[in-house]
């Protein structure tokens, strides 16, 4: 097990320095929201691991939230519960506890993917529902002509369709289009709005940033800029700007059968 950051981030990444400011740029998107709400089905009490802020979590449900980050934590609104500060590796819930889990955005965080995804199979009766990035569809996005190293890093940190289905067994995998005005600031969620990412709090709420050199960075920021302003990113990439849609590499993963 990794060592814990200093905010409690058990993860690559240090929430106590970059999630701050974080819900500013990452709400929610409800075309999203509707794909996790269907895979959840009936369930009527529901377990999110790694809940950060709250995005996602469901308001009509009892939910059991768990997320070691103490800056994570306290950006969570009053009207959701109050976190538990746990990790994945180590849910502390009897076998069965809930009738679903969920995991948004996190299992690229944790230092023991297996170990993580098998508490979330233990501790729960019915689905186990995940929203992550395939790893081998990251090359999709115009993000990788101006900052290969970025989506490189992403590359190495997300795992794979495979790798998750090795632990949960029988998964399905559900391709989640983006709205083309995604109100959830991954990076890609900025197909048709390039403008965005020359905000840092934009990149400061994506994790692969702090992975990258400064130097990387500043020269994305650069080179976005000067292309948009003398028309070459328009060029090649115009039409993403009024496409409703696209197909990047964000998928639902649902394992749908609980213990025998």
């Amino acid at each position: 097990m990794s060592e814990r950051h200093q905010d409690g981030s058990a993860g690559d990444a240090n929430y106590g320095v970059i999630g701050k400011g974080y819900v500013s740029y990452r709400q929610p998107d409800p075309h999203i929201a509707d794909f996790i709400a269907k895979a959840l089905g009936e369930a009527r009490t529901v377990l999110n691991v790694g809940a950060g802020a709250g995005s996602y979590e469901p308001v009509d449900r009892q939910v059991t939230a768990v997320e070691p980050s103490a800056s994570m934590r306290a950006q969570r609104p009053a009207h959701l519960p109050v976190a538990i500060d746990a990790v994945a590796e180590r849910l502390p819930f009897s076998d069965e506890s809930f009738d679903a889990s969920m995991t948004t955005f996190s299992v690229h965080q944790w230092s023991d993917l297996a170990a993580g995804l098998a508490e979330m199979r233990r501790v729960t009766r019915g689905p186990v529902v995940i929203l992550s990035c395939d790893p081998q569809a990251l090359d999709r996005s115009w993000l990788n002509d101006y900052a290969p190293e970025m989506i490189a890093v992403e590359a190495r940190r997300y795992p794979t369709m495979d790798a998750i289905a090795e632990t949960l067994g029988q998964v399905d995998i559900l391709p989640v289009p983006i709205p083309l005005h995604c109100t959830d600031g991954f990076s890609e969620a900025y197909y048709g709005r390039p403008e965005k990412l020359l905000d840092p709090g934009a990149r400061l709420a994506n994790s692969a940033w702090s992975f990258v050199d400064p130097a990387i960075e500043q020269r994305f920021a650069e080179t976005l800029s000067s292309d948009l302003a003398d028309g070459a990113w328009d060029t090649r990439h115009k039409a993403l700007r009024s496409q409703p849609f696209f197909e990047g590499s964000l998928r639902l993963i649902v394992s749908r059968a609980g213990k025998a």
